[in-house]
């Protein structure tokens, strides 16, 4: 088997109600990149970059494509070296890799579909069919409302029997930002966990000072606290509090995510599937995170290609730490508007009480409807 070509699908659409969080950008548009593999046997994969989809299209169409056009796809590992080595003198994270994520995640797909088999039997089997699903969203929308809007959208998730939930924080204010987690924490109870995301909004002795008042309110992690390029910065907040802290959605590759383990920086990672490496990379970050006692909990906010990528992903990954009644992975829900999610799968993934059953198809398990394609598409 032989790749005969590599087409890029850039995607766009307008937000329903436009949204915000700590870091004051407001998303009105919502952009996707998804990535074709065709080969000589009519085998297709498919696969999601993650990042700005005109920056992604542009390194997949002129740097990556040649390298893998006329190759085996079953060389998963060769042509992720070849790449990499390919890009590397050009920044060794970012949007190159982004770039190859999305390749390696279609390889994947098409050797899963030559094969009959789920791309989490080939990457060491099923250690859960199905992953507990944390819902993913509570931004800022009207500045007038902002504590009343997120104690009912957190209820909405509740209902619907989403045991977890994570929110945004970021209002400049600890008061407020405290306020606003402690009216969500009433409105769901105790019973349902609490997660809460700074976008990398505060400096150490903030983060630390909110951290304080997280932990009396029994939040379960604390994401991104700092800056992603303070590691040091990560590992002081992560010594001063007993919270979990979590972060490494905007790291890449090993070697990125090596360096937060060596320093215990994080107590949980977070890699991106469709941004880190692809699913040939994440299998090694989380190799890394196993030998450190670190659980990963992989983001996921792209399109339906990226979700069953993470799920695929999620279902291979051991139990971090092994014990009698473990803490399993948990799947990144998000909640916000997103019809390349929704739309994009022939059969659209839902949750049954918080729960999402791993696709058992063959490859990525899902089948991309190419009219959600090109009814997304910018011409």
């Amino acid at each position: 088997m032989k790749i005969t070509d590599v087409i890029t699908h850039q995607l766009s659409v307008k937000v329903d109600q436009p949204f915000t969080s700590s870091r004051g950008w407001v998303y009105t548009t919502r952009g996707a990149l998804v990535v074709e593999v065709r080969t000589d046997e009519g085998i297709t994969g498919w696969g999601d970059c993650y990042g700005p989809t005109s920056v992604c299209k542009s390194i997949v169409d002129t740097l990556l494509k040649s390298s893998v056009v006329g190759k085996d796809p079953f060389d998963v590992e060769v042509l992720w070296e070849t790449l990499y080595s390919k890009v590397k003198d050009y920044g060794l994270s970012g949007m190159t890799i982004s770039g190859i994520s999305g390749i390696d995640i279609a390889l994947w797909d098409i050797i899963g579909k030559a094969t009959g088999m789920p791309i989490h039997k080939l990457i060491g089997g099923c250690f859960r069919p199905k992953v507990l699903a944390y819902a993913s969203g509570l931004y800022f929308r009207n500045v007038d409302r902002l504590t009343d809007e997120a104690v009912e959208e957190a209820r909405g998730y509740a209902s619907q029997g989403f045991r977890a939930i994570k929110m945004k924080i970021g209002l400049g204010s600890l008061k407020r930002d405290i306020e606003r987690v402690a009216a969500v924490r009433a409105a769901i109870g105790q019973d349902v966990q609490l997660i809460v995301d700074a976008d990398h909004c505060c400096n150490v002795p903030q983060a630390i000072n909110i951290g304080r008042e997280l932990e009396k309110l029994g939040v379960y992690w604390f994401e991104e606290p700092v800056s992603p390029e303070d590691i040091d910065g990560h590992a002081e907040v992560s010594r001063a509090l007993d919270i979990a802290i979590a972060g490494g959605e905007n790291d890449f590759t090993k070697h990125g995510f090596r360096r937060l383990l060596e320093r215990h920086a994080m107590d949980i990672i977070q890699p991106d599937v469709c941004a880190a490496g692809g699913i040939t990379e994440c299998r090694k970050i989380a190799a890394l995170a196993q030998a450190y006692a670190t659980p990963c909990m992989p983001r996921a906010r792209g399109t339906a290609i990226g979700l069953a990528a993470t799920l695929q992903f999620l279902a291979a990954l051991p139990e971090c730490p092994p014990c009698l009644v473990p803490m399993p992975p948990m799947l990144e829900y998000e909640q916000t508007f997103n019809p390349f999610r929704d739309e994009l799968a022939g059969q659209p993934f839902t949750h049954k009480q918080g729960w999402v059953d791993v696709p058992a198809g063959s490859g990525l398990g899902i089948e991309v409807d190419r009219t959600v394609l090109e009814r997304y598409r910018i011409a």
